[in-house]
């Protein structure tokens, strides 16, 4: 869709912004991205690997990197990354250019989403949940002070979510959403 507002998906790893990203850009007829895998493409190796080699700054300046190229396009859902809105210049970038969803969740659903998943970094030493409340305790604020909209995913399916952002996002956006 030329021209189309941009939808960021913002929100805790594991809350679904990948999954709930791909059944939106369906629903509004856009293009669907993902920071992290974006990264992953362009730097041929994986998330961990990068936290490994560079830190978690190292990280964070590529993410950087990407959400703004990424952000700038037209007619996009970008799904980012749990951190991404730890940066001022990535807030800044994103409030610019599209309407921010923040997808949010219950501690217990994003322990649940996550207990099996290897390829979060943050997560892989020590206790899960005592990392998870860290993160949530300084991102929540942050989530909130950014987003347009903040919708619960805790107990609701992908293709549910999906339908309820499109809703909100604008009719410019979703002539083609399905009620």
């Amino acid at each position: 869709m030329e021209g189309s507002k941009n939808v960021f998906l913002i929100g805790p790893m594991g809350v679904g912004k990948s999954t709930i990203g791909r059944h939106l850009s369906d629903l509004l007829g856009l293009r669907f991205l993902d920071s992290d895998q974006e990264l992953e493409r362009r730097t041929g190796v994986s998330i961990p690997w990068i936290f490994e080699i560079e830190g978690e700054e190292g990280f964070r300046r590529r993410e950087s990197q990407i959400i703004e190229e990424l952000a700038h396009r037209e007619g996009v859902v970008l799904a980012t990354g749990g951190g991404a809105v730890l940066r001022e210049e990535n807030r800044a970038c994103l409030s610019a250019h599209g309407f921010i969803v923040y997808l949010e969740a219950s501690l217990e659903t994003l322990l649940e989403r996550t207990r099996r998943d290897r390829h979060r970094p943050l997560l892989q030493q020590g206790d899960p949940r005592a990392a998870l409340e860290a993160l949530i305790a300084v991102r929540h604020p942050l989530y909130l002070g950014l987003a347009d909209l903040v919708i619960s995913t805790d107990r609701r399916s992908a293709t549910a979510v999906a339908h309820e952002v499109a809703r909100h996002v604008g009719p410019e956006n979703h002539e083609n959403v399905q009620a």
